[in-house]
């Protein structure tokens, strides 16, 4: 029997603390993981702090966390992918309202894994290295792809071109180096933004052009870029990309759709405990005048906006066309490559709060890893 422990979170803006918790065995489209290496996420800090608002049906007491690597230690009846002892990364879709489970979080030393949701780790990637993709990879890949965000083709091995020019505002960041990528595999020229030095991090991605998104000129610069061009619309990361974003592709040819990765402010700032009213009500304020704003501004320039879930595709077809048909392959002849780069901030599960405090200060074009 293995033994397992776990980073709970008892009860909504409890202090996360680490555990005994059950091995619960895979069900028959499931695979049980031994995590090797977690990465963490802005939403998981969200989870604890503001759970009883972005995600009231948590059912307590809750494992939080996305992305895991790690070696399969059991597989599930109707599973043929994998086998005992296959390195895998994974997302881990605990969180996800359908599925809401503690045995599904990733914050733990055995995780339960829906198989079409894993993808084989190559000998060329350490287990740091893959546990940066699922949740920025699954994010991207939502607003790429689905049909109801900006519908694009699917990425292939040998993409025929599109014709079609992506914005990705927020290149440097975890969903932006994935969506570059995913990007230009599916056949699509890509514009994005970064702070100046990771100007040659997002060119290596696939970007064509990068301009520095603190410019006072940014927007003009990116319209003038795009004339003549025909635009698959956009996608927008970081707080005020939105807005941007819509004046951008409302100034273009093509599909006029922004897919926003972030919400209208930050939520970093408000604390599970002692103060916190007096800085969710401004927060929550400037969320709703934020978001009040930006749904005008979209209608006064003909474009569509709507806020990506990173989960959504467990449930659609694009779930499987990134984890099973795309990405082994794809990182197996390094077409694509795990992106932004781990930083390991050390080892066990008492270490993932801390990784959660670093990463509130701030990370530039890295993700922050713990190896169990």
């Amino acid at each position: 029997m293995h033994e397992n422990k776990a980073l709970w979170l008892h009860t909504k803006r409890a202090p996360l603390t680490v555990g005994p918790a059950p091995y619960t065995a895979p069900g028959a489209d499931e695979i049980v993981v031994r995590v090797r290496a977690v990465a963490v996420n802005p939403m998981d800090r969200l989870q604890q702090t503001m759970g009883d608002i972005f995600t009231p049906w948590t059912k307590y007491p809750f494992v939080v966390g996305s992305d895991v690597a790690g070696e399969v230690v059991e597989v599930g009846s109707s599973v043929t992918r994998f086998a005992v002892g296959d390195r895998v990364l994974g997302y881990a879709a605990g969180s996800d309202k359908q599925r809401n489970r503690a045995a599904e979080g990733g914050f733990q030393h055995y995780v339960v894994l829906l198989a079409h949701m894993a993808t084989p780790i190559p000998a060329t990637l350490s287990f740091e290295e893959a546990a940066v993709l699922p949740l920025g990879l699954s994010t991207a890949a939502c607003g790429l792809f689905q049909k109801d965000f900006l519908a694009m083709m699917a990425p292939l091995a040998a993409p025929t071109c599109a014709g079609k020019t992506l914005i990705v505002w927020g290149g440097s960041t975890s969903v932006g180096s994935n969506a570059i990528q995913l990007a230009v595999a599916a056949g699509y020229d890509v514009i994005t933004t970064a702070s100046p030095r990771n100007f040659d991090y997002v060119k290596r991605l696939g970007a064509r052009l990068a301009f520095d998104y603190r410019s006072k000129t940014v927007i003009s610069d990116i319209i003038n870029a795009l004339r003549g061009r025909e635009i698959a619309g956009a996608l927008a990361i970081g707080i005020g990309s939105a807005a941007a974003c819509i004046d951008i592709v409302g100034a273009c040819e093509g599909k006029r759709f922004v897919a926003m990765a972030t919400p209208a402010t930050s939520f970093d700032n408000v604390p599970a405990g002692r103060g916190r009213l007096l800085r969710l009500v401004p927060a929550i304020a400037r969320m709703l005048a934020g978001t009040i704003m930006q749904t005008l501004k979209a209608r006064r320039h003909g474009v569509r906006i709507k806020m990506i879930w990173g989960s959504a595709l467990i449930a659609n077809e694009v779930g499987p066309m990134i984890f099973e048909t795309f990405l082994p392959s794809a990182l197996a002849e390094s077409r694509f490559v795990a992106a932004p780069n781990p930083t390991v901030v050390g080892t066990g599960l008492a270490q993932i709060p801390v990784a959660l405090e670093a990463q509130r200060q701030g990370v530039s074009a890295t993700k922050l890893v713990v190896t169990l």
